[in-house]
């Protein structure tokens, strides 16, 4: 009997290659916060990546720096807005 695969499968395969491509990544760096390079563990395995080089990852560690970034940035924006709303609340009681 030839080994057929279902549809499910094929299209999984496709996916499991679409997230393994390696793809180019560059981080930035500066002298100050930026300056160390970035490890990035998935499933137990693990990737050292130079700040300020680029590089290749698959594209599934990429989309974990991505991830990332749009976390920190979403955090430091509730930071500023909890920041405005404990000032305003202190500049009301006179504080």
């Amino acid at each position: 009997m030839a080994d057929s695969k279902t549809k499910t499968e094929t299209a999984m395969e496709g996916t499991r290659e679409w997230y393994n491509e390696l793809v180019s990544v560059k981080l930035f760096k500066d002298s100050g916060k930026y300056r160390d390079d970035v490890f990035v563990a998935v499933n137990g395995k693990g990737w050292q990546i130079r700040r300020g080089v680029e590089g290749q990852v698959p594209r599934y560690v990429a989309l974990v720096l991505q991830q990332s970034l749009e976390q920190d940035a979403a955090t430091a924006e509730l930071m500023d807005r909890q920041s405005a709303e404990f000032r305003a609340e202190s500049n009301s009681r006179g504080l």
